[in-house]
């Protein structure tokens, strides 16, 4: 971690200074310079990689949001959920997103390290000195990718990628059209299991995605005192009290036991296990209208708040196709 690395001499030498060919990219926490082709590129979370991988570049060092493997990511396709595929070289692993070895980024003498602001603000000002660092917006997928194609002096392979994604979406609105007209209003939750839910409809792909499908959705009551696009935490005892919605959505979400994963193929299916016992075991669960006529969908929340991209966005349309298709 960076607060265990305090004696390690920080040394910027190692950056592209072509400074015939530099670009000044604009994001969350400021502006940074960037010259030349970067080529030994850290990736600080699977959102940054997601948008690498879109856009055809391969970092040398990753990051994960969830401890998977303490190893070198030599295969990935069985270390890293959803992206590994799409890789095909080793990478070095250089911790956890939101906390980093710094000592690990040093080895690997990057030229330009892309981080998410929600994790790694504090750690802007370290990571700077070492490398030119970029730091985007969890929640804003073209924003960030954007941001990201800057650097690479990409921008219109971002925007072919954009586009491809927006005309993906529009194709299926199309599809939904008849089980919105059926069932327009949706209840959207993330969870564990059955005793805390969080409503989060107003930031972030999870939300806006199923918005963009033409849905309506419901949501909880805030206290006056909560900020328009904040998340809200609700008990099982509330869900009575959104009765409304034709259709309930559950992005589930389990960390513990990663060690029984044999295949991280069976990774979405083990995100979502325990919360679909334990909703179809609950009394109060069991008793929403949505449960009885069986419109009750459960969707790993790793495929729209892990991945916000492009990649993460397609994934998460095919579920929700998948699953909501066939309701008619």
């Amino acid at each position: 971690m960076i607060s265990c690395n305090k004696n390690i001499e920080i040394s910027n030498s190692n950056n592209n200074n072509d400074n015939d060919n530099c670009r000044e990219v604009s994001h969350k926490i400021g502006k940074t310079k960037v010259c030349g082709e970067p080529k030994r590129i850290i990736a600080l979370g699977p959102n940054v990689l997601e948008h690498l991988l879109a856009l055809e570049i391969q970092p040398v060092a990753f990051a994960d949001q969830v401890n998977f493997s303490s190893q070198d990511y030599t295969n990935p396709v069985q270390q890293i959920p959803y992206l590994g595929k799409y890789l095909n070289e080793s990478m070095t692993n250089v911790g956890l997103a939101y906390s980093p070895n710094l000592e690990s980024i040093l080895k690997m003498k990057p030229d330009l390290i892309l981080g998410i602001e929600s994790n790694n603000a504090q750690q802007y000002k370290t990571l700077s000195k070492i490398a030119p660092t970029v730091l985007v917006n969890w929640a804003d997928g073209e924003e960030s990718m954007r941001a990201i194609a800057q650097a690479f002096n990409s921008e219109m392979e971002a925007e072919k990628v954009l586009q491809t994604t927006k005309a993906k979406i529009t194709e299926a609105k199309t599809e939904f059209t008849p089980i919105v007209e059926k069932y327009p209003k949706v209840l959207l939750l993330r969870a564990t299991g059955v005793q805390e839910f969080v409503s989060d409809n107003s930031r972030g792909l999870c939300s806006s995605l199923v918005k963009d499908l033409g849905f309506e959705l419901v949501s909880p009551q805030k206290s006056n005192s909560s900020p328009s696009d904040s998340f809200t935490t609700i008990s099982l005892e509330v869900l009575p009290q959104l009765e409304e919605a034709d259709l309930i959505i559950l992005l589930g979400y389990d960390f513990t036991q990663l060690e029984t994963l044999t295949d991280m193929n069976n990774f979405g299916q083990h995100q979502v296990t325990k919360l679909q016992k334990e909703w179809s075991k609950n009394e109060i669960a069991q008793s929403l209208s949505a449960s009885k006529e069986g419109k009750v969908y459960y969707i790993p929340a790793y495929l729209c708040f892990g991945l916000t991209g492009a990649i993460g966005t397609e994934l998460y349309l095919n579920e929700l196709k998948k699953q909501l298709l066939p309701t008619l």
